[in-house]
């Protein structure tokens, strides 16, 4: 992808974030960008490659993000909340409607992410998990493999628009509980005393 072709897809991308995807179509992509439809056409075929492009690239910079803070050498817990809290900054400026026009108007493409998202997650907590258990911040019985399925399983609740419908509770708030939830879920108790001196350090 050359510098101009990465420029529009990112900038798409951020378009599609900010005011959801259903209510752009490709001329306000155009506008926005300061391009030609034309122009736009010679690296997408229609709006739902430009969706896929797109968003596979958002998934492919958070996944660099998230890399970036594992290789910070963080201990286990520490390491999963500065994971969140950048989740968290990202969710919140994410428009309400992106899940569900992808599972609406785009399923494939969102099929395709949630594959390479889950991928990534999976890994992300495996090693997250073998970690902790090492530092004995999580409890030494765990089953790795079956705790990062399940975090994965109930990831995808976190953005049941149905089941949290954002005009009453932002994802970033659900994300936020659900990973507390976790944390306590798997922790030793010494996982679960510096999680509640954590918890508390950061109120005050």
């Amino acid at each position: 992808m050359n510098e101009k072709e990465l420029k529009i897809i990112s900038g798409a991308a951020e378009q599609f974030l900010r005011f959801g995807i259903k209510s752009m179509n490709m001329d306000d992509i155009a506008r926005a960008l300061g391009i030609s439809k034309k122009t736009l056409y010679q690296f997408v075929t229609d709006k739902n490659d430009l969706v896929r492009k797109s968003m596979l690239m958002h998934c492919d910079l958070e996944d660099h993000a998230v890399n970036t803070i594992c290789g910070k050498n963080l201990n286990a817990i520490d390491e999963i909340f500065e994971i969140s809290e950048f989740i968290t900054r990202l969710l919140s400026k994410v428009h309400p409607s992106i899940h569900y026009d992808m599972e609406k108007y785009h399923p494939e493409v969102l099929k395709e992410m949630m594959e390479s998202r889950n991928r990534a997650v999976f890994e992300c907590i495996l090693r997250n998990i073998e970690k902790g258990k090492a530092e004995g911040l999580y409890r030494a019985d765990l089953n790795e493999d079956v705790i990062a399925k399940i975090y994965i399983a109930k990831l995808d609740l976190v953005f049941n628009g149905e089941l949290f419908p954002p005009s009453e509770i932002s994802f970033a708030e659900v994300y936020l509980e659900f990973l507390r939830y976790h944390i306590r879920g798997i922790a030793s108790e010494k996982g679960i005393a510096y999680l509640v001196q954590k918890v508390k350090s950061h109120n005050e």
